[in-house]
């Protein structure tokens, strides 16, 4: 054994430390990455200003930091070498550079399902040059190369398998492939024949070959050999298709809309720097800055629609913010007197006298700069110590004080479950916590992160939303034993289950079984989402409403306030005496945020 330790660098308990460190680990790679970018489309210098900013900006940190052992972290770093590559391969036209950027697509693909963003961006950029009239060998040998190859390899891929020649999200990749084989077709009968011959003919095969593409697309779609767009691929094309639609997937706090707010957190500076580099990369327009910019322009656009691809637009943001202010400390500090310069010439009088003040300008030019770059630094530490570097299982706040208060109350109701009930119990809350509950408490749990299984989690909702006894029927269908909340009431906590009611109860009501399930119901006669004396009596009947309040009217949790006072909605609950049927209090955590609920055993006749 001691022999075996001896041969092997990496033990058995060196898997956690692989799994924390793994995401800064490609983080610091993909700062490379963005360099060797960011320095094939402008220069050495912007690549270092750009690999500066990726490091530390708060919006791609807050995926990289250590413990996030999330595929994200991987991912971006897959995302931009593929970009690096597939520009120097449209630089040079050459089959090597071709086959490394399928094989870092391979590896993109392996590793995140956001691949599609980059396998509909790459052809975007292709279909552009040739409206431009930049398309040449280099770039057919290039996209030809890397579309086959890199197709070919990502259908080794189990969970991907024949969806690149099967589903929607992959057609335009598919067709621009095919119009590159014409495109190039086209040039070589236009080398070979007249004029005249070449335009009837062109004319011709041009109709049939649309009509063709247009028929075959048609039957195929009819026929269900080419699969409709995703749910949260129309998402990103219509903000408000989910919500009427998939709410499982509007639900997700990461697919809302991103605030304006959002943005200056995360990004800061790079808002104001990402329009001056993307007017430097119109200004001199290239292959590799043409793709740049289309990168920035649909980031920009899908980071709008999902919050959660903030983490697409950092990269790009970094890139043009440091095209930005390369380009605009390369301009102005030569305009510095360095007080040794040689007697100027007469031409160079001439050039002075026209900006008598240009030194002045200059340095206070590069000044802003400086002070700007100094406060992102500043901003960046500050977010980032602040809000991306505690894990978000244990909870912080600043007391009246300034003293930092820790609410510890997950792990100490996941150490309860673990060791208070039976190893074959079974949990159903919320899916959000599905995921720690499994890994921390070790029991079974009924829904979970992966939000797949959309009957499922309905059956939950209605179960929350339902009273007593019509949710004793679905618990006990579901074999339930014990039911857990989160409540921020006594807490402040507003991450709680009662704000995200209203998703359950949309859920609930999106299946058969949940018809009954009405969202307004569940407001007031004002039409006002409430949970005072004002609030429905769907809402005060509801099992949600009745797990989070039982006991909470005898609390009092502010000076001045009434008992019962909820210092997340600031209302005092309407419904404070009433006691449970089906259901008995377990646990309750040292600051109320997760309460824990066993299902009575109940006989045939209700008696308990």
């Amino acid at each position: 054994s001691s022999g075996i330790n001896a041969e092997c660098p990496l033990r058995p308990g060196d898997i956690r430390n692989v799994c924390v460190f793994l995401a800064p680990l490609f983080s610091s790679l993909t700062v490379i990455v963005v360099y060797f970018l960011t320095k094939e489309v402008k220069n050495a210098g912007a690549g270092l200003v750009a690999a500066s900013m990726i490091a530390i900006v708060p919006g791609y940190i807050s995926r990289s930091v250590a413990g996030s052992y999330d595929n994200e972290g991987i991912a971006i770093f897959c995302m931009l070498l593929t970009y690096f590559l597939w520009i120097k391969a449209t630089k040079t036209g050459s089959i090597s550079w071709s086959l490394l950027c399928s094989l870092a697509y391979f590896y993109m693909v392996s590793s995140w399902g956001g691949y599609v963003f980059l396998i509909n961006l790459i052809p975007l950029h292709v279909l552009t040059l040739m409206i431009t009239g930049r398309f040449s060998h280099r770039i057919y040998v290039a996209y030809s190369i890397t579309y086959s190859v890199g197709t070919i390899l990502s259908m080794q891929i189990p969970f991907v398998g024949f969806a690149p020649v099967e589903t929607s999200e992959h057609m335009a990749a598919l067709g621009v492939f095919g119009l590159c084989q014409i495109l190039a077709f086209v040039h070589y009968l236009q080398a070979n024949m007249t004029p005249a011959s070449f335009n009837v003919l062109f004319r011709g095969v041009v109709t049939i070959g649309l009509c063709a593409a247009g028929l075959s697309f048609g039957i195929a779609s009819f026929l269900g050999k080419i699969a409709p767009w995703t749910g949260r691929f129309y998402s990103l094309l219509d903000p408000s298709y989910a919500k009427n639609n998939i709410p499982i997937i509007a639900s997700v706090s990461e697919h809302q809309p991103t605030t304006w707010a959002s943005f200056y957190f995360d990004l800061q500076l790079l808002v104001f720097m990402f329009p001056v580099g993307l007017y430097y990369c119109f200004r001199e327009l290239s292959d590799a800055n043409i793709f740049v910019i289309l990168y920035s322009v649909t980031s920009i656009y899908f980071a709008g629609v999902m919050v959660r691809l903030m983490l697409v637009l950092a990269p790009i943001m970094c890139i043009m913010s440091g095209i930005g202010i390369s380009t605009t400390l390369t301009t102005y500090m030569k305009n510095i007197d360095s007080g040794d310069q040689p007697p100027a010439t007469v031409k160079s009088k001439k050039k002075a006298a026209d900006y008598p003040i240009k030194s002045e300008i200059a340095t206070v030019m590069v000044t802003i700069v400086a002070i700007f770059l100094t406060t992102f630094v500043f901003h960046c530490t500050w977010v980032t110590s602040e809000a991306y570097s505690s894990p978000s299982i244990v909870l912080a706040a600043r007391g009246h004080d300034g003293n930092r208060i820790i609410f510890d109350d997950f792990r100490e109701a996941y150490n309860w479950l673990k060791f208070n009930t039976p190893e074959n119990a079974k949990v159903m809350s919320w899916w959000d916590y599905g995921y720690q509950l499994t890994a921390m408490a070790n029991r079974t749990i009924l829904v979970d992160n992966n939000t797949w299984n959309n009957t499922h989690i309905s059956r939950v909702g209605q179960a929350m939303a339902s009273p007593e006894e019509h949710s004793y029927t679905i618990m006990k269908e579901l074999d339930v034993d014990y039911v857990l909340v989160i409540f921020g009431g006594m807490s402040g906590y507003s991450s709680d289950d009662i704000n995200k009611f209203l998703w359950m109860i949309r859920i609930g009501g999106s299946t058969p079984e949940g018809a009954h399930i009405k969202e307004g119901d569940y407001y007031s006669s004002s039409g006002e989402y409430k949970v005072d004396k004002d609030a429905s009596s769907a809402m005060h009947n509801s099992l949600m409403y009745k797990m989070c309040y039982y006991r909470f009217g005898e609390v009092m949790t502010e000076q001045g306030k009434p008992t019962g006072w909820d210092r997340v909605r600031n209302q005092e609950i309407g419904n404070k005496d009433f006691e449970l049927d089906v259901l008995e209090e377990a646990f309750t955590s040292e600051h109320w945020i997760v309460r824990i609920y066993k299902v009575k055993d109940l006989d045939n006749r209700g008696n308990k």
